[in-house]
């Protein structure tokens, strides 16, 4: 199993860990499953009850939660600092000895399908999953991450049993802890937790830890064993143009394509290129077209979500219906602009010290510091250093961001679905 550490100073510890075991790993069992185990987690362990796990933290000021996505279940907490031992040992407990009570399961059935109700009533979140689907379509990554009403309903405490049993090890976890305490204490105490935890899991090669500030140079060095390796297997590229009749007042459209993995080189090239295009800044490409200069959206997004064999890019926007044609017109002259007209040295370093400066102060919260690191650890097998992310950044040429643009961007293979 693998762990991180870093000493931050703050009276407030963050903990979390990352499996390596999402969407994409149900496989034989309902659709919608990960997500479930994730709630369900928390429902009684072979150490406490339900109330027991809830009110755990809660009594000390902290709290503790988690989220599911396509590769991934991750739990975590966030504490006063002398309080952090709990919450490893809490963590781990609810990942390897839960017991998934009958009474407790069918509860918290209702909780999920009111969540699935929710999110089928906010369009702009619903059309995103939906896109994804089609996108996807033959692919593990097609899969719905809350699953539908009647895939939930199936789910019994027996499935779940099953799905924990094979698919959560500690082969597939990473533990990670930030906190102002020393990182020897720290690693001293991963190495504790985990192995109370696992005592009685198979013993087939030491544990590795990791201190974010001596990771090894190389944020692309040969993966170590333990890291989650990638898949190298593409979905076949399935490009659609869908209309879907909702009678909403506003009409939510997304327009994308498939778009590099984590793994690929192409990855940060391609995550400026979303940055410029349609970060969260005011000064976006298309938040300056669409919206400040022309007024026909509120707010438009660029998304990249990477995974382990491909990723997605996506445009999304909400506008009133009779000005769908328009944006998606805008839209696509942006993208061909940004292939033909390489950005100029000025632009580009403005657009490179603008994406450092965001992922600078997003991992100065130590809470996604704390995530970040696990995701590299699952990922990567290490966690790169703040000066390596900046130097790979600084490195991206604007040829390669053209070249990026060209693969991505290619009109022929953008995809559209709109809600009208």
């Amino acid at each position: 199993m693998r762990y991180a550490v870093k000493k931050d100073g703050a009276a407030v510890a963050y903990c979390s860990l990352s499996i390596a075991v999402g969407t994409r790993s149900e496989g034989r069992h309902h659709m919608g499953i990960a997500h479930f185990t994730e709630h369900t987690l928390f429902k009684g362990t072979l150490k406490r009850s339900a109330h027991e796990i809830n009110s755990c933290l809660d009594r000390l000021g902290g709290d503790l939660n988690a989220y599911t996505n396509k590769e991934s279940i991750v739990l975590h907490a966030t504490v006063l600092k002398e309080d952090l031992p709990l919450a490893g040992e809490l963590l781990l407990e609810l990942a390897s000895c839960p017991t998934f009570p009958d009474e407790e399961v069918e509860k918290e059935k209702g909780v999920v399908l009111d969540e699935i109700g929710i999110y089928k009533d906010s369009p702009s979140d619903d059309i995103y999953d939906r896109f994804e689907t089609l996108l996807f379509d033959g692919h593990p990554l097609s899969r719905l991450i809350l699953g539908t009403e009647a895939s939930v309903r199936k789910i019994s405490p027996a499935e779940l049993r099953a799905f924990v049993s094979e698919n959560f090890s500690p082969r597939v976890m990473s533990l990670s802890m930030v906190a102002d305490i020393s990182e020897e204490k720290m690693e001293e105490l991963c190495l504790r937790l985990i192995s109370e935890s696992f005592a009685r899991a198979p013993e087939s090669e030491p544990l590795t830890g990791s201190r974010p500030e001596l990771a090894p140079a190389g944020f692309l060095a040969k993966l170590k064993r333990g890291a989650r390796k990638p898949r190298f297997f593409s979905p076949d590229i399935n490009v659609f143009d869908k209309v879907v009749r909702k009678g909403n007042h506003e009409a939510d459209a997304i327009c994308g394509a498939l778009a590099p993995s984590i793994y690929d080189k192409d990855r940060l090239a391609v995550s400026l290129l979303t940055n410029i295009l349609g970060g969260p800044a005011s000064n976006s490409i298309l938040n300056e077209e669409l919206r400040e200069k022309n007024g026909w959206v509120y707010g438009v997004e660029a998304s990249y979500n990477r995974y382990s064999d491909c990723g997605c890019f996506s445009v999304s926007f909400t506008c009133d219906e009779e000005n769908v044609d328009k944006c998606m017109e805008a839209i696509y002259r942006e993208f061909r602009k940004i292939q033909e007209e390489p950005l100029s040295e000025e632009a580009l370093a403005a657009a490179k010290k603008q994406i450092i400066g965001q992922l600078s102060i997003s991992s100065d919260n130590g809470e996604n510091r704390c995530l970040g690191m696990g995701e590299s650890l699952m990922c990567y097998g290490r966690v790169p250093d703040d000066k390596e992310s900046r130097r790979l950044i600084l490195e991206i040429s604007a040829a390669a961001l053209q070249s990026a643009a060209r693969k991505v961007l290619d009109i022929n293979k953008l995809s559209r679905l709109v809600y009208q």
